[in-house]
């Protein structure tokens, strides 16, 4: 068994401390769990202990039996087997596999079937024979799906029960599909899926319509019958569920809980997907913390909001009686913390983010000169710019600054049917009306509407079908540039290929993708760079973007303009900063937020009910206007100014 502690983080965080201090710090987990830097390091990990079974088992003369999942957890796991395969000479002769699921119903040939899947992901890359490959079907009638389900529960139990369980989560705390309600001895069945599972899988299904209702799923009582079981799970969606889990009480409310009473359990996490376990997110609760000048802020932050008072009237007692008597007896007395975190978050906040001109910069988070800077926001899609940042990036034009802004995908795959439709009806129209030649126009409205009549759910648009959405897009975003006080020649589409797949399911970045990126920057060689560092997006869009710039500018960081540039990174419409984590905090007055709104309300094909939502039915605006609202009222009651709204940013140092 791989030691994982060698790879985790917390490896790193805690070897100051005796091995009674370190068991004390986890005395609220009921689940052994493991932090990674990120969820390919834990993915690698994870493989390399797979794979050592696989050899151990092998060398006995013995079969290896594994319990698959599928989804966006295991994708990387399965791109590490098939490279130790491929490198190392793993054999995949020996294995059986067993699915955990599968929709129903559903064709082996769909791409939502987990069938492929698993094809494409792992098993068309290995040696592994055929009939070793166990999914449920769904395909069968639906009173054969019984004795179909008590067939793979024979089957796995034939094959000598499995030896190594994987595990995704879901949001419900479900594991395989067995959702809220499910019993700890639920066998392999046919389930109804539970309507937070339906809409975090709506994207993938380009609509929550097209989500089965129901899927095959081995049961709880199957799962907790394995010999090992390793659950992972990355990012900070997955945070508040995997707190549950780890630390809550076992309840058939959360399947998930029923781990803690199997024998040999592992959680694999990533860093952001641990961000909820208590000695992560509050650690001087759980036992001996390291007070380093991030966890002091976060510290006083928090104390604020248990004892409801502002960071100033905050007392020794205070700090005593909730775990943080350390930091007063090296730190202290409280008014000295008090006044110096007060100070930190009162430096953060500026009415001028591309920095004030003539200004003493000493506290300020952005430099005085050069007075007018080139700022080049980077926006993943067309409209994570205003959604996101939309009051700072008024307030950067309305203070003369050379403003640029880079679309980095044209966001095709996010419009509704209807709405090209409707363009390409407006097309035809427009030629009549102007009276040219109307056949081309007329053609294509007459290729538009037979091709998205023929379309089955989920399937890819044809290319002109593609190309006329991304004009759609590329359209809303020139009008709110434009409605900002954007000139066209500051506005830029770069299109990079990983997006354009017609798919939610993207390609790894390229050379190409860089190229433009890189290209971009060469051009403007801006003083600012905006970028969005919504890790939280549920497409995954985002962190590619993110990826793509973060290359970039580590390759270009020794040139001279790069020198003399910072790098802000904004959140988009699903989760903001921490307040502890702000380095740049922008107030937006009444009449920003309103031009901000407006400038939204551009992107009129993602307005009322865009097509992507995620889990949280508000628009996008109102979701930007309410996180606005409420960084505002966190940095009122911690005693600082009381504005309307704030836009709240992280620097990237390089």
């Amino acid at each position: 068994m791989i030691k994982y502690d060698q790879h985790t983080i917390e490896s790193f965080a805690t070897e100051h401390l005796s091995d009674l201090e370190k068991k004390e710090i986890k005395r609220f987990e009921k689940i052994p769990s493991h932090i990674f830097k990120s969820s390919a390091d834990a993915s690698k990990a994870v493989a390399g202990e797979i794979a050592d079974l696989i050899r151990e088992k092998a060398s006995k003369g013995e079969k290896c039996v594994l319990g698959l999942a599928t989804g966006s957890s295991p994708t990387t796991l399965y791109a590490e087997l098939v490279k130790i395969h491929q490198d190392e000479g793993l054999s995949f002769k020996n294995v059986i596999t067993f699915n955990l699921d599968e929709y129903y119903p559903m064709e082996p040939d769909s791409i939502h079937s987990y069938v492929r899947f698993m094809n494409e992901h792992l098993f068309d890359h290995v040696d592994i024979e055929k009939e070793h490959i166990h999914i449920p079907d769904g395909t069968l009638n639906k009173e054969e799906v019984q004795s179909f389900c008590e067939k793979y529960e024979a089957q796995i139990e034939s094959a000598g029960g499995i030896d190594l369980q994987i595990l995704g989560i879901g949001r419900t705390g479900h594991i395989g599909f067995n959702e809220p309600g499910s019993s700890k001895t639920s066998p392999t069945r046919l389930i109804t899926l539970d309507y937070i599972t339906r809409l975090d899988a709506a994207s993938d299904f380009f609509g929550e319509d097209f989500v089965p209702a129901k899927a095959i799923t081995m049961g709880v009582g199957t799962i907790m019958k394995s010999e090992r079981i390793i659950l992972m799970a990355w990012g900070e969606g997955k945070a508040p569920v995997i707190q549950l889990t780890v630390e809550g009480e076992v309840s058939d409310s959360i399947p998930a809980t029923f781990l803690q009473e199997h024998p040999d359990v592992a959680i694999v996490l990533d860093e952001a997907a641990s961000a909820e376990l208590t000695r992560i997110n509050i650690p001087w609760v759980a036992g001996p913390c390291q007070w380093n000048e991030l966890m002091i802020r976060k510290g006083v932050i928090w104390l604020c909001g248990k004892v409801n008072k502002p960071i100033l009237k905050l007392t020794d007692r205070d700090y005593n009686d909730n775990g943080m008597s350390d930091l007063v007896t090296v730190y202290g007395p409280a008014y000295n913390i008090n006044i110096r975190i007060f100070n930190e978050l009162q430096h953060t906040i500026t009415g001028w983010p591309g920095g004030k001109p003539n200004a003493d910069d000493t506290n300020r988070p952005e430099r005085a000169k050069p007075a007018r800077k080139r700022a080049l926001i980077f926006s993943p899609h067309p409209d994570d710019d205003v959604i996101s940042m939309g009051g700072t990036f008024i307030r950067l034009v309305d203070q003369g600054h050379d403003v640029h802004v880079a679309y980095q995908t044209s966001g095709n795959i996010a419009v509704f049917d209807e709405d090209v439709i409707r363009f390409a009806d407006f097309a035809k129209d427009l030629n009549h009306i102007l009276g040219l030649d109307d056949n081309q126009a007329g053609n294509l409205y007459q290729q538009v509407v037979e091709n998205l009549n023929k379309k089955k759910p989920g399937q890819i648009d044809s290319p002109v079908i593609q190309k006329l959405k991304g004009l759609i897009r590329r359209g809303e975003a020139k009008a709110a540039c434009r409605y900002v006080g954007l000139d066209d020649d500051h506005t830029h589409f770069l299109d990079m290929p990983f997006y354009e797949t017609g798919l939610v399911k993207k390609r790894p970045i390229s050379d190409e993708d860089v190229k433009i990126i890189t290209d971009m920057l060469q051009q403007i060689k801006p003083h600012q760079i905006y970028a969005a560092g919504d890790l939280s997006d549920p497409h995954g869009t985002h962190r590619v973007c993110l990826d793509a710039i973060i290359r970039v500018i580590e390759t270009l960081k020794d040139e001279d303009w790069m020198k003399d540039c910072y790098v802000w990174l904004y959140r988009g419409a699903w989760q903001e900063w921490g307040i502890e984590s702000i380095d740049m905090a922008v107030p937006i007055s009444p009449e920003e937020l309103a031009r901000k709104r407006k400038a939204i309300f551009k992107h009129q094909s993602q307005k009322d009910s865009a097509l992507f939502p995620g889990s949280d039915k508000r628009e996008f605006w109102q979701r930007a206007e309410d996180r606005n609202r409420g960084t505002a009222a966190l940095y009122d009651k911690l005693g600082l100014a009381e504005y309307e709204a704030i836009e709240a940013f992280r620097r990237y140092y390089f």
